[in-house]
């Protein structure tokens, strides 16, 4: 008995079948991939106190650190005495605040986010094992 012809006048072997999926597998692999990645956005809230010193250092030092170190944010900047009621539902008690809402933990971090690699710590993008790794061999 013969075997059947595909469309392209070959045998049915299972190779360019085997082949194909491969491909394809890879493919959809890699497309988890870069769905993934965009799906690591960071959602940010700063809780400032009008155009305070400590408030516009805040802004400034925030902005920095997602410029350098996100690939995908939104961030928004809150003004405490324009908007008590977002400070009350938040429980927020000092300005200037960031909430990280996304990703998970909820997190949030008072001052003026001077402290760079605190804050790294903080949103997950450096882990603490490798700050503390590079703080030992700093000294």
């Amino acid at each position: 008995m013969a075997k059947p012809k595909n469309e392209n006048g070959r045998s049915g072997d299972k190779a360019p079948l085997k082949s194909k999926l491969h491909n394809a597998t890879e493919a959809f692999e890699e497309a988890l991939k870069v769905k993934a990645l965009r799906g690591a956005r960071y959602i940010l809230r700063l809780y400032v106190a009008g155009s305070s010193v400590r408030s516009l250092r805040a802004v400034h030092n925030l902005k920095k650190i997602c410029e350098e170190h996100l690939p995908d944010y939104d961030l928004e900047v809150i003004d405490i005495h324009e908007n008590p009621t977002a400070v009350r539902e938040e429980q927020i008690i000092a300005a200037p605040t960031l909430v990280k809402i996304l990703p998970r933990p909820l997190r949030k971090f008072v001052g003026d986010l001077s402290n760079t690699q605190k804050v790294l710590i903080g949103l997950d993008i450096y882990k603490r094992q490798e700050s503390e790794d590079q703080l030992s061999g700093a000294r």
